[in-house]
């Protein structure tokens, strides 16, 4: 089997948004994410589907965005029934600790709850939720200069024995 071509990085990552003017005074004047492109259609492109729509793309300094689409019925996006709410979330990173303090103290203006600064050990975070319900994180790496190699050594192993360990505790499940 041959080798997969390498993934350069992230373009965009899409969300379903209820309004795209409500998403895009939170993503553009709150985050400070410029809205760089808004596509409208009424036919999907790569199902044929009819459906109008409106797909935005915000950029991150890296070049990467996070992009949604409105769907023009003002629905908002539901949560997955079967996932805590805190599992799915998307990380931006900043520059440094200072950074996300300022962050978290500029959302808070803007009457945005947040939680944290949560210390991960090798990153410092906030999160919160967009108008969409979509849970956001704003990071910055705080790690030692090993710390990514010697995860990446165990990460395998690790990996394997979560593995192992899941398939014990549904087996007691029965």
């Amino acid at each position: 089997m041959s080798t997969p071509p390498p993934i350069k990085g992230l373009y965009h990552y899409a969300y379903p948004c209820r309004d795209a003017e409500e998403t895009r005074h939170f993503y553009e004047d709150i985050l400070g994410l410029p809205l760089v492109n808004c596509m409208t259609a009424d036919r999907v492109p790569s199902t044929g589907e009819e459906k109008p729509y409106a797909h935005m793309f915000f950029a991150m300094r890296d070049g990467s965005y996070i992009a949604f689409f409105d769907l023009g019925e003002n629905q908002m996006p539901e949560p997955s029934p079967n996932t805590p709410g805190w599992v799915q979330h998307f990380a931006m990173e900043t520059g440094s600790v200072d950074d996300v303090l300022s962050m978290r103290d500029r959302l808070k203006a803007h009457g945005v709850e947040v939680l944290g600064l949560v210390d991960h050990e090798f990153v410092k975070s906030i999160y919160f939720f967009d108008p969409n319900g979509l849970r956001l994180e704003v990071t910055t790496r705080t790690e030692s200069p090993t710390y990514l190699a010697d995860a990446a050594r165990s990460a395998r192993g690790d990996l394997d024995k979560w593995t192992a360990d899941k398939a014990a505790r549904l087996a007691r499940r029965g």
